[in-house]
């Protein structure tokens, strides 16, 4: 049986992942880029697989996108749609600012 080494808790009862996604402070923007696109930058994430966010992003929002600069870049205007897919995801509402 292995124990997770945060709060030594069986690695099937483990809560970790859930606690740190309920205290991330998030900012969506939506930045200019080359050829006047639009990509939606998502940012403040801190010791959150990137990845696996940017995957589950990605397939909510059915759009491309890319971890960059330790936050989650995705293709097109997703502003007013991405907090919804975040909170699918298991982020908290409350602490998601949109800009």
């Amino acid at each position: 049986m292995d124990i997770c080494p945060k709060c030594g808790l069986p690695l099937q009862a483990c809560v970790c992942d859930e606690i740190t996604k309920t205290e991330q402070r998030i900012q969506i923007r939506t930045e200019k880029k080359k050829f006047g696109k639009l990509a939606t930058i998502i940012s403040g994430f801190q010791g959150v697989d990137l990845k696996v966010t940017a995957k589950g992003l990605k397939n909510e929002l059915a759009c491309g996108g890319t971890v960059k600069d330790n936050g989650v870049e995705l293709q097109g205007d997703h502003s007013r749609t991405a907090k919804g897919a975040l909170v699918k995801l298991g982020f908290s509402e409350d602490l998601i600012e949109v800009a």
